[in-house]
């Protein structure tokens, strides 16, 4: 058996205020290469397949294209489930009519314990659940974490195991010890937020979604994160994104990973503001790259995203290096403050934003609004 692992698409998702949908559809056309050049069996989806549960018009009609290119055309099996992005209730709707193409999109608990078997391999598709789900299925009231309801889950699971094919598990969870990223929704379950490794190591391959990062887990092969499909925040910067190829013979695992180039990138940039506006630096840089550039200057300037937004399309933020000297200069600058009567405050804060000094009129409705006030003492 050998199947393409991805997850954690989030359709619909934006970078700081930028839509993804451009760059989510061009990496869906390195999936559909991949997947021909690998002659694969089948495509895993492990949840998170919109980024949120209510998606857009056009991130629903984006991943309809995908899955008709996917497997009407292509004629691959699909196996997906749904993840904590994504409304199970909204995604089942029409199961039974996918099921009948081979696209198996499980939504419930229940549905995870009916195999879907493919050539040698059952395949266990269990959704994004919380403990009172696993409470109602087993009318156990004592399941109050995810790792007891794991527990009860993979016995069952374990009572339909064939010893003459392979098993592989695929769900939506944050396992023990895996690395997590900014961009992902922290799950907590019961106070429990972690399914154990060892848990799950009955399976010849469990693919995983959840965490962006595809090195989340080191421990063993066996149990593996894809990635997200792109960086879908400044904190993935270094990360490579792609999907995995799984080839499993006779309880045997080759796991590969295959990487996708980004339509656009996401990168830090640090120069002063004359660099950055200069042809001769921004030539040498890929400018449609979502960026977040850090400007080395240490006077202000005034419409700085205005212009670099000109030259760099994508800024998606813009902040200011601080030095030591600069730092030192603020603190004594707010030491001086402290010691000044209120009088002089305000002519100091009037100076430091308008750079200019208060008029002699101006001087008087202050001194006579001290007086009013009393602030003068």
């Amino acid at each position: 058996m050998k199947f393409l692992h991805t997850a954690d698409w989030h359709i619909g998702r934006k970078l700081n205020g930028f839509s993804l949908l451009e760059e989510q559809q061009a990496a869906f056309l390195e999936i559909m290469a991949i997947a021909k050049k690998e002659q694969v069996d089948g495509i895993v989806i492990a949840g998170d397949l919109y980024d949120r549960s209510i998606p857009s018009v056009e991130a629903v009609a984006l991943f309809n294209e995908m899955m008709v290119e996917m497997n009407l055309k292509a004629n691959y099996p699909i196996l997906a489930i749904s993840g904590n992005h994504d409304s199970a209730t909204r995604l089942e709707t029409g199961s039974p009519w996918l099921k009948t193409q081979d696209f198996h999109l499980h939504t419930q608990l229940s549905q995870a314990f009916e195999p879907v078997e493919i050539l040698d391999t059952q395949f266990y598709l269990l959704p994004y659940f919380e403990p009172f789900h696993a409470r109602q299925y087993f009318g156990d009231d004592s399941l109050r974490d995810i790792q007891s309801s794991m527990k009860l889950v993979i016995q069952k699971m374990k009572e339909s195991f064939n010893p003459k094919k392979q098993q592989v598990l695929v769900s939506h969870f944050f396992a023990a010890g895996a690395t997590k990223s900014e961009s992902e929704t922290t799950l907590e379950v019961g106070g429990l937020d972690s399914v154990p490794i060892d848990m799950l190591l009955d399976f010849d391959y469990v693919a995983l979604g959840h965490l962006h990062y595809k090195n989340a887990i080191t421990k063993t092969e066996k149990v593996q994160y894809s990635g997200a499909l792109l960086k879908y925040s400044l904190s993935e910067e270094k990360q490579e994104k792609g999907v995995r190829i799984i080839e499993l013979s006779e309880k045997k695992l080759k796991n590969t990973f295959v990487e996708i180039k980004p339509l656009r990138d996401v990168k830090r940039l640090e120069a002063s503001f004359k660099e950055l506006t200069d042809p001769n630096f921004y030539d040498q840089v890929e400018r449609e790259d979502y960026l977040a550039i850090t400007l080395t200057d240490t006077t202000v300037i005034s419409n700085a995203i205005h212009e670099l937004r000109h030259i760099y399309p994508h800024l998606i933020s813009l902040e200011r290096t601080q030095n030591e000297r600069i730092r030192g200069e603020k603190a004594k600058k707010e030491a001086d403050f402290v010691q000044l009567k209120p009088e002089e405050l305000l002519k100091k804060y009037y100076q430091e934003v308008t750079d200019k000094e208060l008029t002699k009129k101006q001087v008087q409705w202050l001194e006579a609004a001290m007086i009013e006030t009393g602030a003068e003492k």
